[in-house]
């Protein structure tokens, strides 16, 4: 299918200049990056009432939204997640929807490790103190944290990203690695000598658990109070994935009772993470942002992989990355 050049697309959230630019040589752009309130919006309604295609991230793509876009072709997400869109609905439909994977694989896979060593170390809660002018004795065993070199990595989801936190940890960080995935890895076990395991066990032998699965209705709470319960006391628990693949109660009963060591989060169930969220003030705890793509090169990336995924399909072209490839070719 080939459709007009000067099709309406609607952008929103943020994309680059140069993104934006590229899109307006192809297609009658209705702008709306740096908006917030769009559902609210009468002027991104009426835009959407007419797009063929939509390019963002960070809104939820439900039921309804997708029935007020009847003319809607594709949507380009700049994101690798998809668990805000409606997959069923857009299948209904015959609209695209295309993703981002690959290009952040390495800066959320270089975030593990790094909330890995921050919570084992302790960098965020002694640094503190430091800063606060607090340092006024030597370091004893109360401040003492964790090894991260020779322990054992438990990873939850043994996809892209958990091939490149293995690597990281088995070449660099001498880890044994072990994995809980629907299939086993053959070149995870050739590679880094990985241990395709079940999810007990896992959580039974790891010093660290990184979960990496994306959200689903299967994977959602995958990690409460009953796997909290079979961790280590030493061990610490890293979530880079989704906020929900965790039962984040579950969680701060855990690290309240030092059940667990402690855990690095760059997710959380709610975003921004609320103001009396138990999480805050816990000694045991590194809280991030969500910033797992948040480098200027992943971000650039992204947008670049989206942009090109659009003008692909609205052009007819076979787009790069799609998540519900059985609405390729686009419907008439």
């Amino acid at each position: 299918m080939n459709i007009d050049k000067k099709a309406s697309v609607v952008a929103y959230a943020a994309l680059p200049d140069s993104c934006l630019k590229q899109l307006q040589q192809h297609f009658d752009v209705a702008d709306f990056t740096g908006q917030s309130g769009l559902r609210r919006n009468p002027a991104f309604a009426a835009a959407l009432a007419q797009a063929q295609g939509v390019i963002g991230s960070g809104l939820a793509f439900d039921r309804a939204l997708i029935a007020s876009a009847p003319q809607l072709k594709v949507v380009s997400t700049v994101t690798v997640g998809y668990d805000n869109y409606d997959i069923a609905a857009l299948g209904e439909r015959g609209i695209l929807l295309c993703n981002t994977p690959d290009v952040l694989t390495e800066s959320v896979a270089d975030l593990s490790l790094a909330l890995m060593l921050t919570s084992a170390r302790r960098v965020v809660e002694l640094g503190s103190r430091v800063a606060a002018g607090d340092w006024k004795r030597p370091v004893d065993s109360a401040d003492f944290g964790s090894d991260v070199y020779g322990k054992t990595l438990g990873i939850v989801g043994m996809g892209r990203i958990g091939m490149s936190v293995a690597r990281r940890a088995h070449l660099g960080f001498g880890m044994r690695v072990l994995y809980h995935s629907r299939h086993a890895k053959p070149d995870a076990d050739r590679e880094f000598g990985a241990q395709h395991c079940a999810l007990d066990d896992l959580l039974a032998q790891s010093d660290f658990v990184c979960v990496l699965v994306p959200l689903s209705a299967d994977t959602e709470h995958l990690i409460g109070a009953a796997q909290f319960a079979r961790m280590k006391r030493s061990a610490f628990l890293i979530n880079v994935a989704r906020g929900k693949v965790v039962d984040e109660q579950a969680m701060i009963a855990a690290l309240k009772a030092e059940q667990i060591a402690g855990a690095g989060l760059d997710v959380f169930e709610r975003e921004p993470l609320p103001a009396d969220s138990g999480l805050l003030g816990l000694r045991n705890v590194v809280l991030l942002p969500h910033i797992g793509s948040a480098t200027h090169q992943t971000r650039l990336a992204m947008a670049q992989l989206a942009t090109s995924n659009l003008i692909d399909a609205l052009n007819g072209r076979k787009p790069r990355a799609m998540v519900n490839s059985d609405c390729w070719p686009l419907r008439v």
